[in-house]
């Protein structure tokens, strides 16, 4: 992909300038984690069981740990590696506990983390055919970012995503006890899990929505997590949607007091306990209100 800058109608490429190393593309994902990723930077170069993890973090919204490693080298499995991460991580639970405890001071404790959540993600410049095709299986916890760095202090960050026609990696554990525990443990949900949960109301009235967030903005994308759906646009999350069999429970991102709602349809949950991000939440029985719903998902987008 070719960026350029646009001075009064004249277009100028703005040249690539390649990361000299690992830990140069580490620091820019650590001083913004929350931006990118949504995450909680736990600690930086975490050891354990004599391997040195590059980045741990916390991901608020899955309850769950995230190792971040970061490649330079094209020629490394990602599946192996990611798998032996995912594997330390599930037998060593207390320690991450324990580190996150110390690190953040505060007091977490086993029964607080979804274990099943637990995920790898490989940054690098880029991955190869082999590297993306050896992770496009829809229920594997690894991902893949792609990071590339321009003149003019300017950066494109590309989290590549699974096909729509990713297998299950299950078949091609058997006989592979390590492999089948992990997947066993591990649960990477999708967008039909939820579906799934539905009734025919709730299975419509989703897809309406869904298109009609779609047709907000261009490059939004559901993002399922465990008990709901996002709706991203880049980096920031829209609107959570959550199917239940006589309702949608839709959550709009926005903090108390920072939504403008005349018809005052929404209802502030920031003091309740609910599924999905932000703090303003509508409970959606049709379509009545449609248009007049997306008006106040729109205010989310920057």
């Amino acid at each position: 992909m070719a960026l350029y800058t646009n001075d009064a109608g004249v277009l100028k490429e703005l040249k690539e300038m390649p990361f000299k190393l690992e830990r140069d593309l580490q620091k820019v994902f650590e001083s913004s984690l929350s931006t990118i990723m949504g995450l909680e930077l736990v600690k930086s170069e975490f050891t354990i069981k004599n391997k040195r993890i590059d980045t741990l973090a916390y991901d608020p919204q899955t309850l769950a740990f995230i190792i971040i490693e970061y490649k330079r080298d094209k020629s490394m499995s990602v599946v192996d590696q990611g798998f032996t991460y995912l594997s330390l991580m599930l037998e060593n639970k207390a320690e991450f506990i324990i580190e996150y405890n110390e690190s953040l001071k505060k007091d977490m404790r086993r029964s607080d983390i979804d274990w099943s959540q637990t995920r790898v993600a490989f940054v690098s410049p880029s991955f190869t055919e082999n590297q993306i095709q050896a992770t496009n299986f829809k229920d594997i916890g690894i991902e893949l970012w792609e990071v590339k760095q321009f003149e003019n202090n300017t950066l494109i960050i590309n989290p590549i995503k699974k096909s729509s026609s990713a297998e299950s990696i299950k078949p091609l554990t058997k006989g592979k006890e390590l492999l089948q525990k992990l997947t066993e443990e591990i649960k990477v949900y999708t967008e039909n899990d939820h579906i799934e949960n539905g009734t025919d109301l709730t299975k419509e009235l989703y897809e309406k929505f869904k298109t009609a967030i779609f047709n907000l903005a261009d490059s939004i994308e559901v993002v399922p997590l465990k008990f709901w759906l996002n709706f991203d646009k880049g980096s920031i999350t829209l609107a959570s949607i959550e199917i239940q069999k006589k309702k949608l429970n839709l959550t709009i991102n926005k903090k108390a007091g920072m939504l403008s709602d005349p018809k005052n349809i929404s209802r502030d949950v920031s003091n309740i306990g609910h599924y999905g991000k932000g703090d303003y939440q509508i409970q959606v029985e049709d379509d009545a209100n449609l248009e007049y719903i997306m008006s106040l998902v729109k205010q989310v987008i920057r």
